[in-house]
C-alpha cells in the first residue's frame, strides 16, 4: 500500500508535482489520483503551441531516440513530475517507481484514507487556467473509456 494518497483535483499541476516529488525524494510511495482534473496555468492558446511543440520534437537522424510525451492525460501528469526528479541518477529513478497515477479514482483507493495537497484553487490563483484533460483532447487524446 502507498505512504501517500494524493488528490489532484482542483490543483495546479506545478504546485501538486513540486510537493510529490519531494516526497518521493524522501522514499515515500505516492499514489496521485484524478489526474485528468489537475489544472495547468496559462493562456489556452498559449498552452495548446507550447505542448504541441513537445509533442512534435523529433531527432533528424534517428526519430525513435527522441523525447516521448503521452496524450494520455495520467501518463503526461507522470512525466511533468518525472521532470522534478533528477531522473538520469539512480535516486531520481528510484524515486520515479514509486508514483503511481490514475485517471479517475479505482475501487482500491475509494476507501481509502485520501489527504489533499494544501494550496488555492487554480480559480483563486490564475486568471486563465484549464484541466489537463481539456488540454490533452485539444492535442487528439479521445477518452475511451466515455464513449
Amino acid at each position: 500500500m502507498a505512504d501517500l494518497i494524493i488528490d489532484g483535483s482542483d490543483k495546479v499541476l506545478g504546485r501538486v508535482g513540486s510537493q510529490v516529488a519531494k516526497q518521493l525524494l524522501n522514499g515515500k510511495s505516492v499514489v496521485l489520483l484524478n489526474a485528468e482534473k489537475i489544472s495547468i496555468s496559462g493562456d489556452r492558446k498559449v498552452l495548446f503551441e507550447k505542448y504541441k511543440q513537445l509533442l512534435e520534437l523529433k531527432d533528424k537522424a534517428n526519430p525513435e531516440h527522441s523525447p516521448y510525451w503521452s496524450r494520455r492525460p495520467d501518463l503526461f501528469v507522470k512525466r511533468s513530475i518525472r521532470g522534478m526528479l533528477p531522473y538520469k541518477k539512480p535516486k531520481g529513478k528510484a524515486a520515479y517507481k514509486l508514483l503511481k497515477v490514475y485517471i479517475g479514482t479505482p475501487e482500491e483507493f475509494k476507501s481509502a484514507d485520501v489527504s489533499k495537497v494544501e494550496s488555492k484553487s487554480p480559480k483563486e490563483l490564475y486568471q486563465n487556467a484549464m484541466t489537463v484533460s481539456e488540454l490533452m483532447e485539444d492535442l487528439g487524446y479521445k477518452n475511451h473509456l466515455n464513449r
